[in-house]
C-alpha cells in the first residue's frame, strides 16, 4: 500500500475543530491539500470558505462518521487528519478543569476517527498544560498501539516567526517512520516583533473604524480608560499611573500580584498571548505601543499570523467583536500550521528516500 504510494508524494487533509481556518491555511500555505474541515460553530463557515480552498462541514465531532472523513481522502496520496480540539479545559486561565467537562473527551472523540480512518499522518495543536492530563497520554498510547510512531513538544512560536508569544503543544504521528518538527533554523525563520507585524497599518482613535478595513476597529474607551492607557508606558503596568487612576481590585493584595493588564505592548517584542478577549484594553497587555486605544480586531488577526487581508465577515455584514474575537483569540496559529505542514511533508520526502534506497 504505501510503495503505491510513493508515486505522489501528496498529503491530503481533513482538520477538525477547524475554527476560522488558521490551521488550515497554514497546511495550506506549506503544500498540504486540506480538502475539508469540520466545526460546530455556524460563524466559521464564511471565514474558513472564503479563504481557503476546502469545504466546510458544520458538525459536532462527535457526529462525524469514518465516511465522511476517508471520501475526502485521496486513493493514490497520504491521508492526514489534523485538529486542534477545545482547549479551555486545559488551559492556565481555567481553574476549574475535570473530566466532567465535555471539552475533555473531545479528545477522545479525535482518536475514535484515528481509529476508523486509519489516517498515514495525525496532527494535533494545543494548550501545553494538556501533556500533563492522562487524557492526553491514553491518547498517545493508543496512537502508539495502533503502529504510529509519535513526537510531542512545546512550542514557542514566536522562535518561528509568530509575532505573538505563544507557547502551543504540538503532536505529529506518522505510520511511516519517525517523525519530527523542524527548527526555526531548518524553516528559515527569525523572530518577528510587533513592530515588524502591525507599524503600516492605517492609525486609529479608541473607537474608530477603518473605512477600508472593517475589522481594523478598536473599541471604545472611557474617559477613565483614555486616561489610564495616556500614562501607560509600552512594557509598563499600571503601577506606573497616578494613584488616583489605579482601579480599587488592584490596590488590594490580590490584585498587586496582577500587574499585566491595563498595559501597553512594545513595539521591538513580540505582542503577548492573543486570547479571546484581546480587543479590550483592560483584558491583558493589549494597548497599542503608541495609539491611546487597544488593538484593533484585524491587528490581533495579524498576530495570529492571518494574512492582512483574510476575510472573516462577508460584505457589509456587521463586525462582532465578541464573535470575532473568540474566533481569532482561538485560532491555531497560520505560522503553526505552516510549521506542521512543511515538517509534514519534509518527513514523508524522507521516508520515501529511505524507502528508494531500500528498494
Amino acid at each position: 500500500m504505501i510503495c503505491r504510494r510513493w508515486k505522489n508524494l501528496k498529503i491530503n487533509a481533513v482538520d477538525l475543530f477547524c475554527g476560522a481556518g488558521g490551521l488550515t491555511h497554514g497546511l495550506r500555505k506549506a503544500g498540504v491539500d486540506v480538502k475539508l474541515g469540520i466545526d460546530i460553530d455556524p460563524a466559521c463557515r464564511y471565514p474558513y470558505e472564503a479563504n481557503n480552498e476546502a469545504k466546510f462541514l458544520l458538525k459536532s465531532v462527535e457526529d462525524v462518521s469514518v465516511d465522511e472523513l476517508i471520501k475526502h481522502y485521496g486513493n493514490n496520496n497520504f491521508n492526514l487528519l489534523a485538529g486542534c480540539a477545545p482547549c479551555q479545559t486545559f488551559s492556565t486561565y481555567n481553574q476549574k478543569a475535570c473530566p466532567s467537562d465535555k471539552r475533555w473527551w473531545l479528545l477522545l472523540q479525535f482518536g475514535r476517527l484515528v481509529e476508523e480512518s486509519a489516517p498515514d499522518l495525525i496532527t494535533m495543536e494545543n494548550v501545553p498544560g494538556l501533556k500533563d492530563q492522562g487524557v492526553f497520554a491514553d491518547f498517545v498510547e493508543s496512537l502508539r498501539k495502533q503502529g504510529y510512531h509519535t513526537h510531542y513538544e512545546v512550542i514557542d512560536s514566536s522562535l518561528y516567526g509568530l509575532p505573538q508569544k505563544r507557547r502551543r503543544l504540538v503532536l505529529v504521528a506518522s505510520r511511516l517512520g519517525e517523525v519530527r518538527l523542524l527548527s526555526p533554523e531548518e524553516m528559515g525563520v527569525k523572530p518577528t516583533k510587533v513592530k515588524d507585524a502591525i507599524h503600516d497599518l492605517p492609525p486609529l482613535v479608541a473607537g474608530e473604524i477603518d473605512p477600508k478595513d472593517p475589522l481594523h476597529q478598536s473599541s471604545s474607551l472611557s474617559e477613565l480608560n483614555l486616561k489610564r492607557i495616556r500614562h501607560s508606558k509600552p512594557g509598563g503596568t499600571w503601577r506606573d499611573w497616578p494613584e488616583n487612576l489605579v482601579a480599587d481590585c488592584h490596590k488590594k493584595d490580590s490584585g498587586k500580584t496582577y500587574p499585566g493588564v491595563y498595559a501597553r505592548m512594545q513595539w521591538d517584542k513580540p505582542a503577548p498571548t492573543m486570547t479571546t478577549q484581546y480587543f479590550g484594553f483592560g483584558n491583558g497587555r493589549f494597548g497599542h505601543p503608541e495609539q491611546d486605544r487597544a488593538i484593533s480586531l484585524r491587528e490581533g488577526a495579524i498576530f495570529q499570523g492571518f494574512p492582512k487581508d483574510y476575510k472573516f465577515v462577508p460584505p457589509g455584514a456587521p463586525v462582532k467583536k465578541k464573535e470575532l474575537g473568540r474566533l481569532i483569540g482561538n485560532a491555531v496559529p497560520v505560522t503553526l500550521g505552516e510549521l506542521i505542514g512543511r515538517s509534514l511533508l519534509e518527513h514523508v520526502r524522507t521516508a520515501h528516500s529511505t524507502e528508494s534506497e531500500v528498494a
